[in-house]
């Protein structure tokens, strides 16, 4: 078996090819004190990199526009501000003028100083931001320095797969996919902006991998699979033949894809279910309904704020929203409000110094504390309802009285609407994102306040079990199968089923077989799932009986220990879905 290294997936898609090591970054400055007369000449070489920087950008901003769409271009906003920024640019020329330095030597003290500040003072996921102003050096010192232009990744121009600490955004921008056939890096998440790039040029990537680009060698042989987090470095033929036939597979998906999406996503007992998409940006919406989806179940709206240095304008907002929304008409889009804090916070925040920050100043409690911030948000997504079935959820929900303040906000806006003569759909439902074993607990009362319920397994588990999932130490314990984690599930789906409400699940639960059949077996009946596992999950709830999960379920419930949840739903789920068809984490661990 070759070396297993696991992190966050990025991107779809299963790449093989040999790895080529990426070590970009600021290249040394030699320290050097200038005369008198030469300041003012350092000072206008200093102003000419970065004009000439900033125009090099505008060039990138522009072909990825073209590229990629006006979304992905925006990701180059907050270098851009940055080479105009007065605590950048006055700070080098200060160093030129009072520590005599050259010009190089100047932006890159100015620079380190930022971000040590930056790191110091906010919260500690704040690395887009150190990342893009890293970028914005390297750019800079290259034109001071005579150095040729950063982001040559190509080497020999053989496909490869690229292992880095971690990428920038104007690196990811240039990749050609027919050369980089995958990603791998140290540091990143799925909002990181080299990340939605990524996604958009359909790299398959992961993420998170802690020290990989430490561990392994350029030219070594590599199988990448972005659905799960994994890179096997020196695969063996066992891993190899695996990987081959999944992605066999894939490839025969995307020939039936057409058949597959007009086949309805009903059990083979006649229980529907409403097989829906993620998205992180709305690009996506147009990729998800060609694969079949049949309604947006989790619109991320983060990419809207991380990453810049000013709030979002209502009118960009509503754009974007009603980009999704048009590409579904008549079908349900459940919109969630801000997930800010933890791994994601924009410029214009003052964040907090937390030691926990997963635990602490986060999404709605941040939205409820920053109504400049929130009340734009709502008044674009009402604006949306006019235009078809708009949904708003709420994240990290705790206590029935967040929904009460949310519903008194929504309500100020509608009336002021209606004085306004903006149009606007009354009936639209607002409902909460169940994340938390207190949420679950207090489903009973939460379900008297929502119109629906939305049960993302993934911090679920997390915040269930004490074990963070980005920790790769703590694998083995993030087990979305033990007893307490089902049994919450059960009590949120009948909480649900007795208020008369919707349930669904949008973590990646739904996207494992086996997490599928559990919550079919719950009588929950939507899924949520990142667009590309469509097709199979569709197959996948054709291929079972809604009574034998429920059966299976049962004896779930019962069982005491997270194998024997696993073992009695893989003996419901039977002959009927081939278990090692499906590269998830968790099937092939109980196969």
């Amino acid at each position: 078996m070759g070396r297993i290294y696991d992190g966050l997936p990025i991107a779809e898609g299963i790449a093989f090819a040999q790895i080529r090591l990426v070590r970009w970054g600021v290249p040394p400055v030699p320290h050097r004190m200038i005369p008198d007369e030469e300041v003012d000449v350092e000072v206008a070489r200093l102003d000419e990199a970065l004009i000439s920087a900033q125009a090099r950008l505008h060039d990138l901003q522009a072909s990825t526009r073209a590229r990629l769409g006006s979304m992905e271009a925006r990701i180059f906003d907050p270098q851009l501000l940055m080479l105009e920024d007065a605590d950048l640019v006055e700070g080098a020329r200060r160093y030129i003028r009072e520590n005599r330095l050259t010009a190089a030597r100047a932006v890159e003290w100015r620079v380190l100083e930022l971000q040590a500040m930056w790191i110091r003072t906010s919260n500690p996921m704040v690395l887009d931001r150190v990342n893009d102003l890293e970028d914005v050096l390297v750019r800079v010192l290259h034109s001071l320095m005579g150095l040729p232009e950063p982001g040559d990744i190509a080497g020999d121009g053989g496909p490869a797969i690229v292992v880095a600490r971690t990428l920038t955004p104007s690196l990811a921008v240039q990749m050609d996919p027919g050369v980089v056939l995958g990603i791998a890096t140290d540091l990143g998440t799925r909002t990181s902006h080299w990340a939605i790039l990524a996604r958009s040029l359909e790299i398959p990537s992961v993420g998170g991998l802690v020290d990989v680009s430490r561990r392994v060698e350029t030219g070594e042989e590599a199988i990448l699979d972005g659905r799960i987090g994994r890179i096997v470095v020196v695969p063996d033929e066992r891993d190899r033949a695996v990987y081959r036939e999944r992605r066999v597979q894939i490839q025969e998906w995307q020939e039936e894809l057409s058949e597959i999406i007009r086949e309805d996503a009903v059990t083979l007992d006649g229980q529907p279910v409403a097989l829906r998409a993620n998205l992180d940006i709305p690009a996506e919406a147009s990729r998800a309904r060609e694969h079949g989806a049949e309604g947006i179940g989790l619109f991320r709206t983060e990419f809207l704020v991380v990453g810049r240095d000013s709030l979002p304008e209502e009118e960009e907002q509503y754009d974007a929203y009603r980009q999704v929304v048009d590409a579904f008409p008549n079908r349900a889009v459940v919109i969630r409000t801000y997930d800010l804090g933890g791994d994601k916070f924009p410029m214009f925040l003052r964040t907090p110094v937390e030691a926990n920050p997963f635990l602490g100043w986060r999404a709605i409690r941040v939205c409820l504390d920053n109504l400049d911030l929130f009340r734009p948000q709502l008044r674009a997504i009402l604006r949306a309802t006019a235009h078809g079935d708009v949904r708003i959820m709420i994240p990290l929900v705790n206590d029935v009285a967040e929904i009460v303040q949310v519903r008194e906000l929504l309500a100020d806006e509608e009336e002021a609407f209606r004085r306004d003569g903006i149009p606007f759909y009354g009936g639209y439902k607002l409902g909460c994102l169940i994340e938390t074993p207190a949420a679950a607990l207090e489903a009973v009362e939460l379900a008297r306040h929502c119109d629906f319920f939305s049960v993302g397994t993934n911090d679920l588990v997390q915040y269930t079990l004490a074990v963070d999932r980005s920790n790769a130490r703590l694998a083995d314990l993030y087990n979305p199968f033990h007893p307490a984690v089902v049994r919450q599930l059960n009590h949120v789906s009948r909480a649900a089923r007795a208020a008369g409400i919707e349930v669904a699940v949008c973590g990646e639960m739904a996207s494992n077989p086996i997490g599928a059949f559990l919550i079919l077996g719950l009588d929950i009946g939507s899924l949520s799932v990142a667009w590309p596992s469509l097709p199979e999950m569709r197959r996948m709830i054709r291929s079972v009986r809604a009574v034998d999960a429920r059966a299976a379920a049962r004896k779930a419930l019962a069982a005491s220990t997270s194998r024997d949840v696993t073992e009695e739903l893989v003996a419901g789920i039977g002959t009927g879905v081939d278990l090692a068809a499906f590269s998830g984490r968790w099937s092939l661990s109980v196969t």
